[in-house]
């Protein structure tokens, strides 16, 4: 074989390699260093995923009974930030709840008690907000 065709076939997997490490972020997990999580802030933190369809679903609910009015919410993006996630996950582990039965929308309410999904999370906050 000649050795200029031996070159390109390396170069054409080099590439292939090089396209699917970006596209997965496979070289940016490498790359971006250990995951540090963020303090967690004090009160009642909301984790919830950007383009989360039930995580809108309790946005929209915050919005229309005016929940903020009544009560201080920390929200904290958890798909597109690494340290937010992390830090899920450790709250996750102080409400006893394992890794794999973690989801958004999860709410931690500051006094170690957890909730998560549509329903709870809705319930809790009209509870803390006086709403029947």
């Amino acid at each position: 074989m000649d050795k200029t065709i031996i070159l390109t076939i390396l170069l054409i997997i080099l590439a292939g390699f090089l396209f699917w490490g970006f596209q997965t972020g496979f070289f940016a997990s490498i790359f971006s260093g250990p995951v540090k999580p963020a303090p967690l802030p004090e009160g009642i933190v909301l984790f919830y995923g950007q383009g989360c369809p039930h995580c809108k679903d309790v946005e929209d609910f915050i919005s229309q009974n005016k929940i903020e009015d009544k009560v201080k919410i920390t929200r904290m993006e958890v798909w597109y930030n690494k340290n937010n996630a992390a830090l899920l996950g450790q709250v996750a582990q102080k409400c006893g709840i394992t890794s794999g039965s973690v989801g958004v929308p999860f709410l931690y309410d500051g006094n170690g008690k957890c909730y998560i999904g549509g329903v709870d999370v809705p319930n809790f906050l009209k509870d803390q907000a006086g709403i029947k």
